[in-house]
This record gives structure tokens, sequence and C-alpha cells, in this order.
């Protein structure tokens, strides 16, 4: 019987073999949209977001913050959850193909290895967002989504502290 940590791992691209799996990617002739972000707490809005970003190429390679990067972009009480567990639940998605992470606090970097045909971002980016100069550069195009109203972890941190305070 095969073991879900162990499963998992086959769509999880380490940073460091990101450019071979490109390579690999492009030699089929497949276009990649990537998407990036914390996905702390993923919940239906993240859901749609995903889903959509996956109907605009043939592959999509989602980029995680990693632990410290949410620390010095968010604060130091976040993630809530852990990289090795948002790899697990990224990767249990089935129009999720492949998802990796970056330690910066922006995905400058990691974009410039990936080069994706469209970079998905949601609304409260737009589309002079800070991935748009490099997704361009490189000849890709930037996508946006539409935000759920009332889904952001954010929200969703809010109703848990109301809850938590009536309780009490």
């Amino acid at each position: 019987m095969r073991s879900w940590p162990e499963e998992h791992q086959k769509k999880v691209i380490n940073p460091v073999d990101l450019e071979s799996k490109i390579a690999e990617i492009r030699k089929k002739g497949l276009t990649i949209a990537t998407l990036n972000g914390s996905f702390d707490l993923l919940h239906a809005g993240h859901l749609t977001t995903i889903f959509e970003a996956s109907q605009v190429a043939d592959v999509l390679i989602v980029a995680l913050n990693s632990d410290q990067s949410i620390k010095q972009y968010k604060n130091a009480d976040r993630p809530i959850i852990p990289l090795e567990y948002r790899l697990q639940m990224m990767s249990a998605l089935q129009f999720v193909n492949y998802v990796t992470w970056f330690e910066e606090i922006n995905p400058i970097n990691i974009l410039s290895i990936i080069r994706p045909d469209v970079h998905v971002n949601g609304s409260e980016y737009g589309n002079n967002c800070i991935e748009a100069e490099t997704v361009k550069s490189n000849g890709g195009k930037i996508h946006i989504t539409k935000l759920v109203p009332g889904l952001s972890t954010t929200e969703i941190l809010k109703k848990i502290s109301a809850t938590q305070k009536a309780a009490s």
C-alpha cells in the first residue's frame, strides 16, 4: 500500500530541480501556467482561483511561499499550516500538475526560471502586479481571476477570533 507522504511527492518539484523539469515540459510542447501564494488555510476561494489557473495552459505549477518568506511578508505568527503540509494539500488537487516553493518574499526569481506562458493572480493584485514585468519580459501574459467575496484567509481568521471571543 502506498503512503500519502510518499505519493504526494510525485507532484512536488524541489526548486533545485525546477530547470530540468521545465525543460522536460517544454520539450513536450506544453504551455505552462503559474500561480503563487502562501495558500495558508486553503479554502474554496483558493480552489476557484487554482481551478481557473489550471484552465489557461496545459500544465499548472503552483509556487508556495516558504514558511520563512510568509513570516517576513505577513507576520511572525504565520503561516498557520507549515510548508510541508501546504505542499501536501496542494498536491492533492487533481487540477494542479506540480507544486514547488520559493524562499524569497516575492516570486520573481522562480518565475524567471519557469518563464510561464501565463501567470495567474487574483484581482486584488491587478495587471500591474509585481510579477508582471518578469512574466512579460519572458513572453508570458498575466491572467487575472475574480475573488470570491467573503473568502480570504484574513476573513476566516477574523471569524475564528470572533467565535473565540464570543465563547469566552
